[in-house]
């Protein structure tokens, strides 16, 4: 499916995605015609879903990061859709994913301190249909964090 030119321009992107189209031609040795054209294919397949701008939610001042487990009351037969309909109103709420097996949903949520995380929970969490259980889990350090991938 990719060929060389698909990876090395995957590779540049993945370590360097604010170069500008010119100069990522030039470091892969290309026209800007030819890498403009790649681009397209890569987006147009889906491989290359876009850029992004990364921010830094720390320097927002953001301190405290919570992973919450959820368990669902499975009795409910939109439980699974309404739950995940509420978690995405919560803007504090970065990362939203579903599982297999005892716990259903696992949430990530941001906050700017421990206070700031009780009112997000006690007043938007708590809120949301469907809970049978929460297990909440403090983030210590993220050791790694890495969405490249080897190309």
């Amino acid at each position: 499916m990719l060929d060389d030119l698909d990876r090395r321009i995957l590779r540049h992107m993945q370590a360097t995605p604010e170069k500008s189209i010119p100069d990522l031609a030039d470091a892969i040795r290309v026209t800007t015609s030819r890498l403009t054209r790649r681009l397209e294919k890569l987006k147009e397949s889906g491989v290359m879903r876009g850029q992004c701008a990364k921010v830094g939610w720390h320097n927002l001042g953001y301190a405290v990061e919570v992973s919450l487990r959820v368990t669902l009351d499975k009795t409910q037969s939109r439980a699974f859709d309404d739950f995940i309909a509420a978690a995405r109103e919560i803007p504090e709420v970065l990362e939203i994913q579903t599982f297999l097996g005892q716990v259903d949903v696992r949430l990530s949520i941001i906050a700017k301190d421990m206070e700031h995380y009780q009112e997000i929970y006690r007043a938007k969490v708590l809120t949301m249909p469907h809970i049978a259980d929460i297990e909440a889990l403090m983030l210590v350090a993220r050791i790694k964090s890495d969405e490249s991938l080897p190309l």
